[in-house]
């Protein structure tokens, strides 16, 4: 934390987000740098990471009210899926004309629809963004983790029958990922609503912090149980509380103050975790999927929001705003070493190496981007 709150200082200096000083600050005392830390120490933190990814999934659920998403309509839907897909099917068929393996393609296609919410919600917050791209950004980018769980579901088991030489298996690749998103999705809203009926009976702030604490740590811990995906679970968590509690503001904003200091920490932890050794494994592919997903990224935000008349700086800055990757990439990749064997560590290496082009850049670029549009003041 110390280390985090000096390289703010820096970074004010030079007029970069804070959350790229966060990452700085970890690569500089990780265990592939100094190793003032070792790769065992921030292990045992991965409970700080996993709370960290369940309350900044709650605050994006805190941006889905009816009243908003009646206002943007399907147009929100339209523009995730076709950014997301548009990714994922560049990355593929680019590398698979490249002579790449049809179960690598595939599964780094899938792994390239994810975007990051973490270091984009940072950005908005730490400029106190605000106005159409910021409005349409984080709806799409907490949509964006129910379809990239989709894909990579299918294309997952797709490259799973066609390494192993087997068929098409229905439950495998189509029902267990619906029964995931939609398990996710209803677990939580449950979890959200005794939350937002607990607001009627503890009014002080500093209870509401402690039922939302728990309630996010609830729903972390059954996603863990239960193999659901924790970021969709405390997305419904702070949907639900939006849309039911008519104090939801206070909630949120009593939250936001306690929050800070937690994606303080997961970003240096995930900024220690980079690996340099990965490098010369990467090669060529590596280069070619940062390149073409960011392309897929930008285009398929541009098409999306063409198709659905959005204002014209929402389709020129939105998919800028789209190129942050982390934590479920990374899990993705992880869970590749099972999926796909003979290629797991290939896909893990490509997948850390723009993990750290996309989180130092990423901020960044989202920064300029609504500067551009006209979004931070």
């Amino acid at each position: 934390m110390t280390l985090g709150l000096l390289m703010t200082r820096i970074m004010k200096k030079i007029n970069l987000p804070n959350v790229t000083g966060y990452l700085i600050a970890g690569l500089i005392v990780g265990p592939y740098c100094l190793k003032i830390f070792t790769a065992e120490s921030l292990d045992s933190m991965a409970v700080i990471t996993n709370a960290a990814l369940g309350f900044i999934a709650f605050s994006i659920g805190g941006e889905f009210k009816l009243s908003s998403l009646k206002q943007l309509g399907a147009k929100i839907f339209v523009i995730t899926v076709f950014e997301a897909v548009g990714a994922s099917v560049l990355v593929s068929t680019a590398l698979l004309l490249m002579g790449c393996s049809a179960p690598l393609a595939l599964v780094l296609g899938a792994i390239a629809s994810a975007t990051a919410p973490a270091a984009t919600l940072m950005v908005v917050r730490q400029y106190k963004a605000s106005g159409p791209v910021t409005s349409t950004l984080l709806p799409v980018v907490a949509i964006d983790d129910a379809v990239c769980l989709m894909l990579f579901s299918v294309l997952s088991s797709v490259a799973k029958s066609i390494e192993a030489g087997g068929g098409f298996n229905f439950v495998q690749t189509v029902l267990m990922p619906i029964l995931e998103i939609v398990g996710s999705l209803v677990i939580g809203f449950a979890v959200g609503s005794v939350l937002s009926l607990a607001t009627k009976f503890f009014k002080s702030r500093a209870n509401r912090v402690s039922l939302v604490v728990t309630a996010v740590f609830l729903g972390v811990g059954i996603s863990e149980l239960l193999g659901l995906s924790s970021l969709l679970l405390c997305m419904s968590i702070g949907a639900a509380l939006a849309n039911l509690s008519r104090v939801s503001y206070e909630v949120m904003d009593g939250t936001d103050r306690w929050t800070p200091p937690v994606f303080m920490l997961f970003f240096v932890i995930s900024g220690a975790q980079f690996n340099f050794s990965i490098l010369p494994k990467v090669g060529l592919i590596g280069i070619a999927y940062i390149l073409l997903r960011s392309f897929g990224k930008y285009f398929g935000a541009v098409i999306g929001c063409s198709i659905v008349k959005s204002e014209k700086t929402v389709r020129k800055y939105l998919g800028i705003t789209l190129l942050p990757q982390a934590g479920v990439a990374i899990g993705m990749a992880q869970l590749s070493l099972t999926v796909v064997p003979e290629y797991g560590e290939q896909i893990r290496a490509v997948v850390l190496f723009a993990t750290l082009i996309y989180e130092l850049i990423g901020p960044l670029l989202t920064k300029r981007a609504l500067t551009k549009a006209g979004e931070i003041r």
